[in-house]
């Protein structure tokens, strides 16, 4: 079978962020984990099947921090990497949170390529720890519609928020 189409190419330019924190791995996993929650997915299938309102969405969206991100997914690629020749710790995650996905959906559902946000912590040779992320905004200013940009400069902010949570510097890309 075959579908009609059509296709375009969009150039996206993102600005990658990376802290290389003088922390051990597991010490910075482990406080990444406890300021960015996992999503209770349970309580979201409750809701979406007892026909909960929106507001009840968005209060139980978010996590309990400044930030109010939770953990979407999480991978350890580190066993299989190490079979693979690499015996690097490493840890990536998808977070974000509904409320704020669900502002920017409402304009252009093509925004869940970019929410929720990926985050990768690696450990690095020195014994530190690098953090690496993409800047929302700079991913979201490619769908160009001035709402969903403006959504991604509070995305920058919240991050920025988050990585002083964890003892981390804000860098002068999400100061805005």
């Amino acid at each position: 079978m075959a579908f009609r189409a059509t296709d375009r190419v969009v150039p996206v330019s993102v600005n990658r962020i990376e802290i290389e924190a003088e922390v051990p791995f597991e010490t910075l996993r482990r406080a990444f984990e406890a300021e960015v929650p996992p999503l209770d997915e349970e309580r979201f299938r409750q809701l979406v099947a007892n026909g909960a309102e929106w507001r009840a969405f968005q209060q139980a969206a978010g996590g309990n921090s400044i930030h109010s991100f939770v953990t979407f997914w999480r991978n350890y690629p580190s066993a299989i990497m190490k079979v693979g020749g690499a015996d690097i710790p490493s840890a990536s995650y998808l977070i974000g949170d509904y409320a704020t996905a669900a502002r920017m959906f409402r304009h252009d559902a093509g925004v869940m390529l970019y929410a929720p946000l990926r985050l990768e912590l690696h450990a690095n040779r020195s014994g530190g720890t690098v953090l690496t992320v993409d800047q929302p905004s700079s991913q979201l200013t490619s769908l160009q519609n001035n709402k969903i940009t403006q959504t991604g400069y509070e995305l920058d902010r919240m991050l920025g928020d988050l990585l002083e949570e964890l003892g981390l510097p804000r860098p002068a890309a999400l100061r805005r």
